[in-house]
């Protein structure tokens, strides 16, 4: 059952966490089979929206309405799911001890009874089926044993499937972050679809091109506001980055590219050289997501087959399991790597450690009043610039970089590529595995992985998105 009769509007509606203002009186209204994209910088206010939406937070001025309702203080989770209102959100909600069909159930309170599960399969697996082609996903996986791609198919599927209760809106806050080109694209390609049968849906994504590719009004929101709504094919991508108040730095990179030398001394190498890496360089890491590509930064991170001749600092991308300390402040998050160079006679030092804390919140420009904050009072964006500054501020020779641009705004975006830039030119290497082809022209090497094993090694002078793509579908090295 569908209802896409109803226009959701926010009205005037502003959300404080303390000082820090998070949305500012923002009215924005979303149509029936519209596909509304929103984007900004972390920590805009984008996903503070879209949990406003939700019904996860309530805010503190303004009203939600949705077909002519107004909801001023009683907009809830409950509501919401009465409505039809669906997120998936930047952070995963699925529940890892339950299995695919499980998690289906945890949504759908009407699949109950004898047979609930056999029911509960059959919906998610041809939601997936529909969504995502050859998805090799099955109902009675456990989703912790699924990599973190799948794990946010499930997620997308799971938000689209429909029972007993309405589907009006779908909010797919940075959908396509772990996902690779070809099931990204198909995602987006579910979303025209759905739109056209009337559905609504809000897509917030930092990789623009999806955004001006895909939704019909874009609205650009900064420092908690709106700053500029209109239809989609009225923006180019460099009038969206203006928009957005970011600049591009194209030519820092150049600059910083063209000062690395061409001979290099190995800091990583495998049995047979068939995987190596020099001083200086960023090699990549590319193909189909989960297709080992992680386990290689793996290997090499615990030095299991390889040869590693400088200290490691690993940048994780699903940063919930494997990068943040949910407990400790910003700072000692950021710092954490360096406490060895902090310390004297095995204490460290409380000064040296806010310096550097505040010396990488200023490089990486973490929004956050206080680096003694703690680390979840930051948006996913800014957490995953506090993984950088971590591994950036400390003594590693090597960075080893899993998918780790997910959910990071364009402007940080381009000032992390200057950052990389940078340091490898000063000597040294990065190890980046990323799903985005952008990412990969930054490369001066990239290994294409299938099935655990390298399928081609690229120049960046060779490098195409075709070419990444046939070797992606490789069954030998190129």
């Amino acid at each position: 059952m569908s209802d896409h009769t109803s226009t959701i509007r926010l009205d005037g509606v502003e959300k404080s966490f303390g000082a820090v203002r998070a949305l500012a009186g923002v009215t924005l209204a979303i149509a029936p089979g519209e596909c509304l994209g929103l984007v900004g910088h972390n920590g805009a206010g984008k996903s503070t929206l879209m949990h406003l939406l939700a019904g996860t937070l309530s805010p503190s001025a303004g009203s939600i309405s949705i077909g002519g309702e107004t909801h001023s203080g009683g907009w809830t989770t409950a509501a919401a799911q009465t409505h039809g209102v669906r997120c998936v959100f930047q952070e995963l909600s699925l529940c890892p001890n339950l299995t695919v069909a499980e998690n289906a159930r945890v949504l759908h309170a009407s699949l109950r009874g004898i047979g609930w599960k056999a029911r509960a399969s059959a919906l998610i697996m041809e939601k997936l089926n529909q969504i995502f082609p050859k998805h090799g996903i099955h109902a009675d996986d456990e989703v912790a044993d699924l990599a973190i791609g799948k794990r946010q198919m499930v997620e997308i599927a799971r938000a689209f499937t429909v029972t007993e209760q309405p589907l009006s809106l779908v909010i797919l806050d940075e959908p396509t972050s772990s996902l690779d080109a070809i099931t990204a694209k198909q995602l987006l390609e579910h979303v025209k679809r759905e739109t056209a049968r009337g559905l609504s849906i809000i897509l917030i994504s930092h990789i623009l091109g999806e955004v001006l590719s895909t939704a019909h009004r874009i609205v650009v929101m900064k420092d908690a506001k709106v700053v500029a709504d209109k239809p989609g094919a009225k923006f180019s991508r460099d009038s969206l980055v203006e928009a957005m108040g970011s600049e591009h730095h194209t030519a820092k990179i150049a600059k910083a590219k063209a000062a690395q030398t061409a001979a290099r001394e190995m800091v990583i190498e495998t049995a047979g050289k068939s995987f190596h890496v020099g001083k200086g360089e960023i090699v990549g890491l590319a193909g189909l997501a989960a297709n080992g590509q992680t386990a290689m930064l793996m290997r090499i991170f615990s030095g299991r087959e390889c040869k590693v001749s400088a200290p490691i600092a690993f940048i994780a991308g699903d940063r919930q399991s494997d990068g943040i300390f949910n407990l400790w402040s910003i700072a000692r998050n950021a710092t954490v790597r360096s406490y060895g160079a902090l310390s004297k006679r095995g204490l460290i030092s409380l000064s040296k450690e806010a310096e550097l804390a505040e010396t990488w919140k200023e490089k990486l420009a973490i929004r956050t009043p206080d680096m003694e904050n703690a680390i979840l009072t930051l948006s996913g964006g800014n957490q995953q610039k506090t993984l950088f500054a971590r591994a950036l501020s400390s003594d590693a020779g090597i960075i080893l970089m899993d998918d780790p641009m997910r959910g990071v705004d364009v402007g940080t975006k381009q000032e992390v590529y200057g950052l990389i830039h940078e340091q490898a030119a000063e000597g040294r290497s990065f190890v980046w595995y990323t799903t985005e082809f952008e990412e990969l022209t930054h490369c001066d090497r990239v290994y294409v992985f299938r099935n655990g094993a390298v399928t081609a090694e690229l120049l960046s002078d060779d490098l195409t998105e075709q070419r990444v793509l046939q070797a992606s579908f490789a069954e030998k090295a190129a």
